[in-house]
């Protein structure tokens, strides 16, 4: 039997998979409006916009929605807060507390961007390659009084 003759050399749908590869852009979201109690372990992007009674362990990207609530610890690449989190939070990069977001709880970030609305309390240990020359540590609640957003980090 002939094979059938397929333009460009192309598979069949039935021959591809449907599922994304892992670090392909993908994002996995929990919607407003549900809760989830336990931990979450992702390779790829998350993004909470309902709650989480749980820690977070993710190799990509984190992003807390304005409505999104986490009760536990966050660790990841990058994270952007625009919601509530409970815990610590753990980003190898750049954390950045948007405006309105409450965070109770210690940073660690080699650099961390904080809004003027946003409201922080706990310490900030800055980490990075640099560590020995700068040692960024504040204690309790930071108030801002600042037209442009707080910009901490490393040079590279």
């Amino acid at each position: 039997m002939n094979k059938p003759y397929r333009m460009f050399n192309q598979k069949s749908k039935s021959e591809t998979n449907d599922a994304p590869a892992p670090g392909s852009g993908a994002a996995s979201i929990i919607a407003a409006g549900t809760t989830l109690k336990g931990d979450i372990t992702s390779n790829g992007d998350i993004r909470i916009d309902g709650t989480l009674q749980g820690n977070i362990h993710c190799t990509a990207k984190v992003v807390i929605g304005a409505k999104g609530h986490v009760q536990g610890d966050v660790s990841g690449q990058q994270a952007d807060i625009m919601g509530r989190v409970t815990g610590t939070i753990k980003v190898k990069e750049l954390l950045q507390l948007k405006g309105g977001s409450q965070v109770d709880g210690n940073l660690h970030a080699s650099k961390l961007q904080i809004e003027p609305t946003a409201n922080f309390n706990g310490q900030c240990h800055m980490t990075g390659a640099s560590n020995s020359q700068s040692n960024g540590q504040s204690n309790g609640a930071i108030e801002k009084k600042a037209d442009k957003p707080l910009q901490y980090g490393l040079s590279a």
